[in-house]
């Protein structure tokens, strides 16, 4: 296995690529009670149209697919399903659809072994029918319906509407009751042998495992499976300019709630990657963090309640910084915003505030590396970009207050930002 090493946080990631595509992480964490296993697929909710490996013709499915197989692997042939099976081990058993992967997941603390037969049984063995399919609609039919009603999900979703011309980062990961009443089995099967290839798939283990061992456990219980080549998947081509500035929405909420949008021109360069989401994270820190000059004047006045979440999310082919929270006067933050992003373009930022934050986020990297889960997880994410996680401890120390104040005048943009808002 290929060892990497972190001497920062002394951790070590093993790692191998299987003669069968399957890519397999382990990272040990010698005396952890806690064990914890992910096994995702390269595939989310955007990848509807692609190339089958040894075909020709594009092939266009409907949206939501992805999540729709999430739900449905878990049904097993002889009636019972695999979600209960792992529940009564006593794990903490999910699955999870992003626009990007699907995944699925368990931690213990007991029963491992046990719990790891049944999730890589069932991850490799789908039992689709017309009329399970035509159940799960119904099922699923309700969530959609159930988000429908969510103020949180919908102040979100609407801030995709406006951000995306065609991109499906635009499109709700469960789809919509149109598009899943298209989905079949045939569809299923299509996607699922597709997708799930283990050319296309990558298991992370986190806990106190030997990596030689475990990598011979999981060998034991993989079907035979050869090597695909790449999946071609295409995306329309997207404008760099948003649909319109602003969109609200009536909804039973309490106090209006918000979500400000910033698309970012995407880049394909992990390292790159990995620059701008450190940088952006101390960015949103300076402008809006609860140490922020704005945040406090806001709070004073009583403008904001609690705190205002921030966060960038990326790919390789879309990236938007989402700024969200509650407030009397939505419009006032948004245009607050804007002149605090002005002012910090002509003052400078700070150098000192600069190091604060920097010292600070470094910080909760290193925090996270005490968490099985949470380590898993980044891990698997990044990998599907390219990108190695420990590279963020080493792309910290190459920023500066120039490479900060050049990704604030490249990405926080005027003419790039939205609003969306919900309110009674």
């Amino acid at each position: 296995m290929q060892v990497i090493e972190n001497s920062r946080v002394k951790e070590k990631l093993y790692l191998e690529k299987l003669e069968n595509g399957l890519t397999v992480m382990v990272i040990p964490k010698k005396g952890m009670k806690k064990k914890y296993m992910i096994w995702g697929t390269n595939y989310g909710s955007n990848k509807n149209v692609f190339i089958v490996p040894g075909e020709n013709e594009k092939t266009e499915v409907p949206n939501g697919v992805a999540h729709f197989l999430e739900h449905k692997l878990f049904e097993q042939e002889n009636g019972t399903n695999s979600l209960d099976t792992l529940t009564a081990l006593g794990v903490d058993a999910n699955a999870f659809t992003t626009n990007d992967m699907t995944a699925y997941l368990f931690g213990c603390t007991d029963n491992f072994y046990p719990a790891m037969d049944e999730l890589m049984n069932y991850v490799q063995n789908p039992y689709f029918t017309d009329e399970n399919v035509e159940k799960e609609k119904g099922i699923i039919g309700q969530e959609i319906m159930m988000y429908d009603d969510s103020p949180d999900w919908k102040v979100y979703l609407n801030t995709m509407q406006i951000l995306y011309h065609h991109h499906p980062v635009k499109i709700d990961v469960v789809g919509t009751i149109d598009s899943i009443s298209k989905i079949d089995k045939e569809i299923l099967y299509k996607c699922y042998h597709t997708f799930y290839n283990l050319s296309n798939m990558a298991i992370v283990v986190c806990g106190d495992f030997e990596p030689e061992k475990m990598l011979e456990e999981i060998k034991k219980r993989l079907k035979e499976n050869k090597a695909e080549g790449n999946i071609q998947t295409f995306y329309p081509e997207e404008p760099d300019t948003i649909v319109k500035e602003k969109i609200e929405q009536k909804m039973e909420v309490s106090q209006p709630m918000y979500t400000i949008g910033i698309k970012v021109k995407p880049t394909e360069n992990p390292k790159e990657m990995i620059k701008r989401d450190i940088v952006i994270q101390i960015l949103l820190e300076l402008l809006v963090g609860k140490s922020s000059r704005l945040y406090k004047e806001l709070y004073n006045e009583g403008i904001v309640f609690g705190g205002i979440g921030a966060n960038y999310e990326f790919s390789e082919n879309y990236a938007h910084v989402l700024i969200s929270g509650q407030s009397n006067e939505p419009e006032q933050v948004y245009s607050r915003l804007k002149e605090e992003i002005n002012r910090q373009k002509q003052e400078g930022i700070s150098e000192a505030d600069f190091q604060r934050i920097k010292k600070k986020l470094y910080g909760e990297y290193v925090k996270d590396y005490n968490d099985v889960e949470s380590m898993a997880n980044t891990f698997l994410a990044n990998y599907f970009m390219g990108i190695n996680s420990f590279d963020y401890l080493d792309q910290i120390d190459t920023i500066d207050v120039e490479y900060l104040t050049q990704v604030l005048n490249d990405v926080f943009k005027e003419e790039k930002m939205v609003i969306s808002i919900v309110k009674n």
